[in-house]
């Protein structure tokens, strides 16, 4: 293991201002961990190795002049396919952009740029963003760098390898339904889902160019990273208001309270009744729970009052389903493979689960929708986050799992899973307890509490108030303290 790939990008830029380490020097120790590893995991995509050396080479003679580009001045790091890159090649995992190479960075790209960052490829991701398998017509699948057997999670799988297996200290992605979430849940790493409209989606797929804008809500920006000091400097990074995207509003960012640990008031929450989550997972939380009470930490069992899970559910699909439909390209091509994962996730697993997160049901308004319904269920999802508003209150963060499970075995898109011994839906494994919070748009950051019997890894959900991200990572950071740190792989 090269000990340098696996330093902090915080830390990396410090050797580099320092002297102590060359922008070309660190540029050529993660080309040779990609050149060792990637051909496993198929995290990295798209290499720019020419273009990231003259950016490196250039950093270091910048340097020499005594010029400082910002906080990640001569620090690779990897961007998600889905976001546009100036003269590189970005597909989403989708066919018919197998070609394109954009004219102008996304929001979130050009920002790490400006701070200096030096963009060392794309990583690979679920087609269109749509799967929690980070698999594509395009590229190998993405292996999981604990288990190649098992899938690193999706859409931003090869984000989440890619930083897990020390192949870049940075990456961004987009989490509409957990796909930031579930990844570093399932690859060990940290990573934030900020709040709704927190960081501009300008220059991200979908929407694919010529489209209109339609994500307007649920969609956010996120960040992946091996510490949480990384996810602050990140997040700091790319956040705020967008000219080219006039709906994010110029929120500054919040100052962290200060609360010692002792001083927080943490709710968390085992599992949903209706979705109980795997035996390795209920440990692990309750572990933590254990470790911080012993601190002297304040934690309850809470779960928000008339938290109906079907009706949020019900809610989110009708809201995506809206939001979606003219997102989408409606290609034939796209059409089939869209009506397949339907088809599956309303077929497959128990018949109870399917019930509770059929998106089967919301047919109707994705194939005939109505203006009036759009406006309908936007006022119902303002009810709702509201009402999640008043519920925070009380707390200072709320703990949850990820996911109903760890990592899984490869398997056909929207194929059920298996959760003691009970089939369960592929959505409602994955998602169950992410999309809640795209629909409330609360932000939400995950850090690695510990492993499955078979070595895998798990995660745990930190739910904070909204546009209060900076108190949420101060919170973490303080938890992360108290039950663990980030681990990398063994014989990476």
């Amino acid at each position: 293991m090269s000990a340098l790939v696996f330093r902090s990008a915080v830390a990396l830029a410090q050797m580099i201002r320092d002297r102590q380490l060359s922008a070309i020097e660190l540029l050529d120790a993660h080309l040779k961990q990609i050149a060792q590893h990637n051909s496993k995991l198929n995290a990295i995509c798209t290499l720019d190795e020419a273009n990231a050396r003259l950016r490196a080479k250039q950093a270091d003679e910048a340097l020499a002049k005594g010029e400082n580009w910002g906080a990640l001045h001569g620090v690779p790091v990897t961007i998600k396919d889905i976001f546009e890159t100036a003269g590189l090649r970005t597909t989403a995992g989708y066919i018919p952009l197998r070609d394109y190479i954009p004219q102008q960075d996304a929001t979130a790209v050009a920002r790490l740029k400006a701070a200096g960052a030096i963009v060392l490829g794309k990583t690979n991701m679920a087609e269109l963003a749509g799967d929690y398998q980070s698999t594509n017509s395009l590229f190998p699948r993405v292996n999981n760098p604990w288990n190649v057997e098992y899938t690193a999670g999706g859409s931003s799988g090869g984000s989440a390898a890619a930083v897990a297996a020390g192949l870049s200290p940075l990456d961004i992605g987009n989490d509409i339904a957990g796909s930031v979430r579930q990844p570093a849940h399932f690859c060990g790493v940290y990573g934030l889902k900020p709040t709704d409209r927190r960081i501009s989606t300008t220059g991200m797929i979908p929407e694919v160019p010529g489209m209109p804008y339609c994500l307007r809500q649920m969609m956010t920006v996120g960040c992946f990273a091996r510490s949480l000091e990384d996810l602050r400097l990140c997040f700091s990074l790319i956040a705020g208001g967008d000219p080219r995207r006039p709906d994010v509003p110029p929120v500054p960012l919040d100052y962290p309270s200060g609360k010692s640990l002792n001083d927080l008031k943490i709710a968390w929450t085992e599992q949903w009744v209706e979705v109980p989550i795997a035996p390795d997972i209920r440990t692990a939380m309750q572990q933590v729970i254990e470790k911080l009470t012993q601190s002297g930490v304040q934690v309850h069992a809470w779960l928000p009052e008339n938290f109906d899970l079907s009706a949020i559910f019900n809610l989110y699909s009708r809201v995506a389903a809206y939001i979606n439909r003219y997102a989408q390209p409606a290609d034939r091509y796209n059409l089939q493979r869209s009506l397949k994962l339907i088809f599956r996730t309303a077929t497959q697993g128990d018949k109870k689960l399917r019930a509770l997160g059929d998106f089967s049901r919301v047919l109707p308004e994705l194939l005939n929708p109505s203006l009036k319904g759009y406006f309908e269920a936007l006022t119902e999802r303002d009810r709702f986050i509201a009402q999640l508003d008043t519920a925070l209150e009380s707390w200072d963060v709320w703990l949850t799992p990820v996911a109903a499970t760890p990592a899984f075995t490869h398997r056909p898109a929207w194929s059920a899973i298996e959760v003691d011994g009970r089939s369960y839906p592929h959505g409602i494994a994955n998602g169950a307890y992410a999309m809640p919070f795209n629909l409330s748009g609360h932000p939400a950051v995950v850090i690695p509490i510990g492993q499955t019997s078979h070595g895998l890894p798990i995660g745990m959900q930190i739910v904070g108030k909204r546009w209060k991200e900076m108190e949420l990572l101060a919170i973490a950071q303080q938890i992360d303290t108290v039950i663990g740190a980030f681990r990398s792989p063994p014989d990476y």
